[in-house]
This record gives structure tokens, C-alpha cells and sequence, in this order.
């Protein structure tokens, strides 16, 4: 897969691609462009204190904290056409929206206070003429999807008019994206490690693998220096807490997806206190590292492959027939051997058709037109696949932000010798996901690996938390978030029987055990089943 070439980072940008990036990118603030780290840091700004929550501890542990009103430091401006022009204008469930955008100041790593200050983008949206008073919903997306400025927006256009009656949501895009786009990686580097071959295991290919990693890690070192390990969720878990006080609110209510809520169960464990409505949307499992992370995904992988070809094949229409493993692994296999090349010169690989295949299968919604777009890859056309990569590796792609949060969350570091014998294991137990899988853990092996976190513990003191796992969650495993319920005190978990990665809110049944704890602090019920 071929890529654009390197942007270069900073000031200098024309006029007409500034009015282009506000356009396109006012989830993300509309900043002229994304910062540097460390040369934009900011030091000595004022941050105001974060109210102090002990005076608001819940009655009981079966009772939820009432929301605490907003009283917002944050400058935001009003964004509302453009950011719905940018998700193709969505019709909300619960009426007119009305969006802000702005940027905060947060430290650029914790654990490095000399290294000074850098931005994120932030979003407030909510009904037209709500008050500003509203109670904050955070909303925190996982690293390798949309980033949480879009993923709140579009989250407020489906929840319903009870929940958007109740909170104006806050998204808080993660490290490495929005106006903190990472952009450090050389795209044939980067374009390298996609385009691996799925099923190679020889050395040659391996070493190779090895090679384009280190390329990534240096120019990424390079731009980045001593900041290279902020991009991680324990900086984002950091990040929330600042955010927790230019909110206003003694105690802070959220949603996390996906790695966004393994930061959001760091910070609990810090800031019990500070707890409000929390809920946990697919969290990764905390006692797992590599490479058992990456054999329970692909695992997942797999289940959420055989749910989209159930689905596929119910329907008369669909174009990969009656076997759809068969038809992709066929494809694959094709591949592997002869990329398919599009008008523009970029290259469909094996690799590159595995990354646009997870991709779709988080969003079941658009599981008829990925069906489209395999099926046209097997004519001969790839442009519906390599679409699905535009924002992944395309401009402002959100590849270099993953894998730097994948690399420094991993403390472990794999050889090639280990990769190889991982891919041709996971290949046979895990036939379309197995091998990029296996293959990615050599990504990391040239970053530099930090200390292991503290495990965040029970959260004891917290009131109810409400964990909800997926059955057929490419990205997060059903076991591992029960696993997340099984260590906190507090939890209360949900099964969804359904597909793609976030549940809620997809269904009745998920919606409405969610937004009875979130709006009317109803306590949900342990070990609650929804159906798909």
C-alpha cells in the first residue's frame, strides 16, 4: 500500500489548506494545525484547581452520585454546521445539536514535568439551547478508532432525548490525534509494516518487518525526543482528571471505549472520589500483555468475521455468496501473490485487505458495503478496501497515535525468532487474523519499553461502575471485560450478545440499562443479558 508523501509538521501552511484542514477537521478544534512535542509546549500556565469531591461521597454503595452542574473553563467556540457537514450531516434521534469546539492545555507526560504543556482537542456538544450549566458527559473513544471529538458527536445524534436532556457531552480526543495528530512515521515505512504478507514467516520477511519498525521508532524519536512515551492511556487517565477541573465539577461522569476506558479505570483508581456515572464499554483485559493481548483480539477477530457472514448470507444479496471465509481467504490468497494496483498507484496487499476487513467489522452498519467491497476487490477493483484504509494511513491517518499508545501500553518486546513461530500457530488456530496479529507485536519490538504501571486495583471506593463486554467485539474480547468487572469492587456487568465494537447504543436493551443509570441513577442489575 503506497501513501502520500510526508507531510512536514508546524507553521507554514497556506491559506486555502487552512480553511481546507478547519473544514475537515473542526472535530478537532479547527486549529491551524497539529502541535509538536516538545517544541510547542506551553510553560507555566495557570491550570485552575479541580473542586474537591469528598463532600459528595454516595450514601451507600448501591447509590449514584447526582451530576454536578458544569461550570466550564474551557474557551470553545461554536462549530455546529461544519461538524455536522463533516459526518454527512446525520439526521440526531434526539433533535436539533448544538456543537462547540475548543482546545485544552494538558502536561505533555506526567511522569516528565519539565517537558511542559501541549494540546488536545475537546468538544462540547448537546440539544440547541441547552443550558451551558449542563452536567459534563466525558465521552473517550479507543486510540485506533475515530478520535473522541467525532466519536462524542456522532454518539450525541443517536442517544436519546432523555440523555441529551440531561448532559452536554464532552469528547476528549486521545494523544496522537485532532490537533495532536501524530504524524512522525515515514509512509513507506509505515505503508511496510500494513502491507506485510499475512501468512510469511520466513526470516528474510521477518527481518524485513524488523527494519521497517526501527525506521518508524527513529523518526519518530526524532521529532518527538523525551516525549515519545506520552502517548499512552496512563497519560490519557492524566489528561482526564485536568480536564475533571476545567470542567468545573467535583465529581465526573463518562463513557469509555475500548482503551479509552482502560484510562478512564486508571483514573478512577487514582481519584476514587472524583467518580460519578461511569461506564465501560468493551475495556481491554488489565492482567493480559503481549502477546496474549493480541491472540484473545484475534480470537475476536474471528467471532466477529463469522457474525458478518452470518449476516451476509440471510440476505439474497449477498455478493460473496454462500461462503464468505471462503471467498476472503480466497482473495487473500490472491493477493498475496499479485496486489491489485488502483488508478491512483496505490497497492492492495494481503496486509493492507486484513487492515481494511478489521476496520469494517467494527461498525456492523456499514457490513453491507464492506460485503461490496471485498467482493469488488475479488473483481479485480480495490478501491471500496483501500477507502476503508483513508483513516488509518491517509491524511491526519490515525496509524502512528495506535501504535505508539499499543507500543508504550506493551511492556513486553518479541523477537523475530517469536514472531515467526506466533504467526504460524495463529495462523492455523486463527486463519484470517492471526497472522497480522502475530505480525504486529515485531512493530513494537524496537520501542522503548517503559516500566510496568501499577495494576489499577479494585476501585473500591467508587459507587456502581457498569462494565459492558461484547460478544463479537473485534477489538476488545467478551472474557476480558468480564475480567475488568471480576477485579473492581463496584462493578456491575452487562453481556451483549451482539457485534461491532462499542454497544451502546445499539440496542434497546443496552440502551436502556445505560441511560437508566446515567440519567435517573438507577443501579444497574449484576450480570445483566441483552440480547443481540
Amino acid at each position: 500500500m503506497s501513501s502520500a508523501p510526508r507531510r512536514a509538521r508546524g507553521a507554514g501552511r497556506f491559506t486555502l489548506l487552512v480553511v481546507w484542514a478547519c473544514l475537515t477537521a473542526v472535530l478537532a478544534g479547527c486549529a491551524v494545525g497539529p502541535s509538536q512535542r516538545p517544541p510547542v509546549a506551553v510553560r507555566g500556565e495557570n491550570m485552575p484547581s479541580a473542586p474537591s469531591a469528598t463532600a459528595t461521597s454516595p450514601a451507600s454503595p448501591d447509590e449514584l452520585p447526582e451530576p454536578d452542574p458544569q461550570r466550564s473553563a474551557i474557551p470553545f467556540s461554536d462549530c455546529t454546521a461544519d461538524t455536522l457537514a463533516a459526518l454527512g450531516s446525520p439526521t440526531p434521534v434526539a433533535g436539533p445539536l448544538h456543537v462547540e469546539c475548543g482546545e485544552v492545555s494538558v502536561t505533555t507526560d506526567p511522569d516528565q514535568p519539565g517537558l511542559g504543556r501541549t494540546r488536545i482537542g475537546v468538544v462540547r456538544v448537546g440539544a440547541a439551547g441547552a443550558p451551558d450549566d449542563r452536567p459534563p458527559l466525558l465521552v473517550l473513544g479507543d486510540s485506533d478508532t475515530d478520535p473522541s471529538a467525532r466519536h462524542a458527536v456522532r454518539l450525541a445524534t443517536e442517544v436519546s432525548p432523555a440523555l441529551l436532556g440531561r448532559y452536554q457531552l464532552i469528547g476528549l480526543d486521545r494523544r496522537g490525534s485532532g490537533v495532536d495528530t501524530l504524524d512522525c512515521a515515514p509512509p513507506t515505512s509505515r505503508a511496510a509494516i500494513v502491507d506485510t504478507d499475512p501468512s510469511g514467516t520466513s526470516d528474510a520477511g521477518l527481518n524485513g518487518l524488523l527494519d521497517s519498525s526501527r525506521e518508524v521508532v527513529q523518526d519518530c524519536y526524532l521529532l518527538l525526543s523525551g516525549a515519545i512515551s506520552s502517548y499512552r492511556t496512563a497519560a490519557t487517565a492524566a489528561d482526564i482528571e485536568q480536564v475533571r477541573g476545567l470542567l468545573g465539577v467535583q465529581r465526573l461522569s463518562a463513557i469509555g471505549v475500548g482503551d479509552g476506558a482502560a484510562a478512564l479505570i486508571r483514573w478512577a483508581a487514582a481519584h476514587p472520589e472524583a467518580v460519578g456515572r461511569l461506564v465501560l464499554d468493551g475495556p481491554p483485559d488489565p492482567t493480559q500483555d503481549q502477546p496474549e493481548l493480541s491472540e484473545t483480539r484475534a480470537a475476536a477477530a474471528e467471532s466477529t468475521f463469522d457474525a458478518f457472514a452470518t449476516v451476509c448470507t440471510a440476505h439474497p444479496d449477498c455478493r460473496l455468496g454462500a461462503d464468505p471465509r471462503g471467498a476472503v481467504e480466497t482473495l487473500l490468497l490472491q493477493l498475496s501473490t499479485q496486489p491489485l494496483v488502483a488508478r491512483d498507484g496505490r497497492r492492495l496487499t494481503a496486509g493492507a485487505a486484513v487492515a481494511a476487513l478489521q476496520a469494517g467489522l467494527e461498525e456492523p452498519q456499514s457490513w453491507p458495503d464492506l460485503d461490496a467491497a471485498l467482493a469488488q476487490a475479488r473483481d479485480g477493483n480495490p478501491d471500496g478496501l483501500l477507502s476503508r484504509l483513508d483513516p488509518i494511513l491517509g491524511r491526519d491517518g490515525r496509524f502512528d497515535g495506535a501504535l505508539a499508545t499499543a507500543c508504550n501500553d506493551s511492556r513486553r518486546r518479541l523477537t523475530p525468532a517469536d514472531v515467526g513461530r506466533l504467526t504460524a500457530r495463529w495462523r492455523t488456530d486463527h486463519p484470517l487474523f492471526g497472522g497480522v496479529y502475530a505480525q504486529r507485536l515485531l512493530a513494537c519490538a524496537p520501542w522503548p519499553a517503559l516500566p510496568a504501571p501499577a495494576p489499577p486495583g479494585p476501585v473500591a471506593a467508587a459507587p456502581p461502575i457498569l462494565v459492558i463486554g461484547t460478544a463479537n467485539d473485534p477489538r476488545a474480547p467478551l472474557a476480558g471485560s468480564k475480567r475488568v468487572a471480576q477485579t473492581m469492587t463496584t462493578a456491575r456487568f452487562l453481556s451483549w450478545l451482539g457485534s461491532g465494537t462499542g454497544a451502546y447504543p445499539r440496542t434497546p436493551c443496552v440502551t436502556g440499562v445505560v441511560d437508566a443509570m446515567l440519567v435517573d441513577g438507577v443501579v444497574p442489575q449484576p450480570s445483566t443479558l441483552c440480547p443481540p
